[in-house]
């Protein structure tokens, strides 16, 4: 049995869905690992925060 997956729906204004891409964009691991416990999870924010990314841009909010 695989590990449980969550889908989750959020409705944004345009210049918070911008702000959030750009945050996603350029967060890296070094802002990840400050507020992770260990490597680990410091690279399943950046694998979450990818899935957002993706999710935005799906949706047509695609940085430069």
């Amino acid at each position: 049995m695989g590990e449980r997956t969550y889908t989750i729906t959020v409705t944004l204004p345009a210049h918070e869905a911008w702000a959030l891409t750009e945050l996603c964009k350029r967060i890296g691991f070094g802002d990840c690992r400050s507020n992770a416990i260990d490597d680990s999870e410091a690279y399943n924010m950046l694998y979450a925060m990818e899935h957002v990314r993706q999710a935005l841009a799906q949706q047509g909010v695609v940085t430069r």
